[in-house]
C-alpha cells in the first residue's frame, strides 16, 4: 500500500513539475494572442479616424465620456497597452488596462452577438489570469526583477 502510495504521489510530482516548465510559454501565447486582438483592434481604429468617431457617436455608448474622448482612450489604450503586455512590460498594468478597455467594449454596445460575447470573455479570461500571475519569467517584466532585486541573504 505504501509503495502505491509513494508511486502515486511521485508520479503527480513528476506532472507538476511538467506543468511548471509550460507556464512561462502558456503566459507568452497568451500575452501575444490578446496583444495581437487589442492591436489589431486599434489599427483598425486609425485606419479611418472619421468613421472610428462616428462608431463611439452613433454605436458605441461609453458611459460618462464624451464620444471623442473615449474614442482616443479607447484607440490608445488598444495600441499602447498590447505592446507593454507582449514586452510584458508593466504587465500586470497592461493586463489590467486592457480589462477595463474589454469590459468597457462589451457594456458600451447596445447589442452583442453571442460569439463576440464568447471572444470578448476569453480575452478577460486570459488578462485575469495574467493580472493574478504576472507575465511569467519570459517577460521584461522578469528580466528586470533578476536584475534589480536584491538576492535574498546578501
Amino acid at each position: 500500500m505504501t509503495t502505491w502510495l509513494q508511486d502515486g504521489w511521485q508520479l503527480a510530482c513528476r506532472i507538476r513539475s511538467l506543468l511548471d516548465h509550460l507556464q512561462a510559454p502558456a503566459q507568452l501565447a497568451a500575452r501575444l494572442f490578446v496583444g495581437h486582438a487589442f492591436f489589431a483592434s486599434g489599427l483598425t481604429k486609425l485606419r479611418d479616424w472619421e468613421i472610428t468617431l462616428a462608431l463611439f457617436e452613433d454605436e458605441y455608448h461609453v458611459p460618462l465620456l464624451p464620444p471623442e474622448l473615449a474614442a482616443v482612450l479607447g484607440t490608445g489604450g488598444e495600441l499602447v497597452l498590447p505592446v507593454l503586455l507582449v514586452l510584458g512590460l508593466a504587465g500586470r498594468f497592461a493586463a489590467a488596462g486592457l480589462s477595463v478597455v474589454n469590459v468597457v467594449a462589451v457594456l458600451s454596445l447596445a447589442e452583442i452577438a453571442p460569439a463576440a460575447l464568447q471572444q470578448h470573455q476569453f480575452w478577460g479570461s486570459l488578462l485575469v489570469a495574467l493580472l493574478l500571475w504576472g507575465p511569467g519569467r519570459w517577460s521584461l517584466d522578469a528580466l528586470l526583477a533578476r536584475r534589480f532585486t536584491p538576492a535574498a541573504g546578501r
